[in-house]
């Protein structure tokens, strides 16, 4: 027996499929044909079975169908819990790009009013140079330097909201790393699915392309870390063991990201064997 999207066919006999779209698109998922045996679909193959009168028909009919199974593909897409998301770490990142871009552009449009400042605002933690700006600059300056400040302001509030839906969506990874950087891993990965099928070496150095491609183009050494090093007992050990504690915690990670998309609800037991195991090997790296 043969099985087609639009029946089977049997020692040369048709037996059409009725049904919706619905169902035929659960029939083409579940159709596993064997390539050893299989035989090529002939659209005459359909108007002998009685699914459509020619080719036009028949194609007409096929696109219906293919359309179909898109729409839901993308349907089921969008349906993740991980999907939003995905999307808000990502608006995120860009703000937080936007906000770094402007607030330099700004710097140096107000040292031209003002040269005497251009030695103190390379020092000047960024917050606070866009309220000087603001508050001393008129016209078109004061009302970027006020853009950046309400910019800064969703940024934060997108920030929360953003950590928030991490420890829904990936809560044991949020456990072990916090919100916002198991958001960023998720964002790097792809989505929660990508992020659990990723071994622990790939979660260690995730977020360091470059440098990644740089030692495989140029030899040069390897990272050791990358989104990870945010974690306090990554950045906090001394260099020549950090690599030994972010390899620790990318393990974990990789487990925490499988339970999270198979289970999706916190495990205790696991969180405080791995925060254990985390801390005792950021200790034993400490002076």
């Amino acid at each position: 027996m043969h099985s087609y999207w639009f029946g089977d066919v049997v020692e040369g006999r048709c037996i059409l499929f009725i049904g919706d779209s619905n169902a035929i698109i659960d029939r083409v998922q579940s159709i596993t044909p064997e390539m050893d045996s299989f035989i090529p679909l002939e659209w005459e193959q359909a108007v002998l079975c009685g699914a459509c009168r020619d080719r036009i028909d028949y194609l007409g009919r096929l696109q219906e169908v293919c359309i179909a199974a898109a729409e839901r593909s993308i349907r089921e897409q969008y349906s993740r819990k991980d999907a939003e998301l995905l999307q808000m770490v990502r608006t995120l990142d860009e703000i937080d790009t936007v906000i770094n871009l402007l607030s330099e552009r700004a710097a140096e449009w107000y040292v031209v009013r003002h040269p005497a400042f251009s030695r103190k605002y390379r020092r000047t933690p960024a917050h606070v140079l866009v309220k000087t700006m603001r508050e001393k600059s008129k016209g078109a300056l004061g009302k970027v330097a006020g853009e950046i400040e309400q910019l800064a302001a969703t940024r934060t509030i997108l920030a929360k909201e953003v950590s928030a839906r991490a420890n829904d969506v990936m809560p044991n990874t949020s456990a072990l790393i916090g919100g916002l950087v198991a958001a960023r891993l998720l964002s790097h990965a792809g989505g929660l699915l990508l992020l659990s099928r990723l071994p622990a070496s790939a979660i260690q150095v995730l977020g360091a392309r470059t440098a990644l491609f740089s030692h495989l183009k140029t030899r040069s050494p390897c990272p050791k870390h990358g989104i990870i090093f945010q974690h306090r007992r990554v950045h906090n050990a001394p260099r020549e063991v950090r690599g030994k504690v972010a390899r620790v915690l990318a393990g974990k990670l990789a487990i925490a990201a499988r339970i999270d998309y198979f289970r999706g609800v916190p495990a205790p037991e696991f969180l405080d064997g791995a925060q254990e195991r985390i801390d005792v090997t950021g200790k034993r790296s400490e002076p």
